[in-house]
């Protein structure tokens, strides 16, 4: 089963397999703002939706540390735009 965990002190969401990190969504921390500036997903597990959801929790914590959120990452800013 796939799990997402949010790691504030490595500045990202990670996706695992069981023990395997499959994904990441990076973000850079500035006083006010969480930039993502990377998403990936390992090859053979991507188009299930991971990256999506790698984003989304980003978002989410950003909302939880009260941070503005922007994307240099194309994927993220296509999330962040819908």
């Amino acid at each position: 089963m796939i799990q997402i965990i949010f790691n504030k002190k490595q500045h990202q969401a990670e996706a695992y397999d069981d023990d395997k990190k499959i994904g990441e969504c990076c973000f850079i921390e500035s006083e006010e703002t969480w930039n993502i500036v990377h998403t990936g997903v390992s090859k053979e597990y991507q188009g299930q939706g991971i990256a999506r959801k790698l984003v989304e929790n980003v978002i989410e914590n950003a909302k939880k540390y009260h941070k503005n959120i922007v994307a240099e990452c194309s994927y993220a800013k296509r999330i962040i735009g819908k």
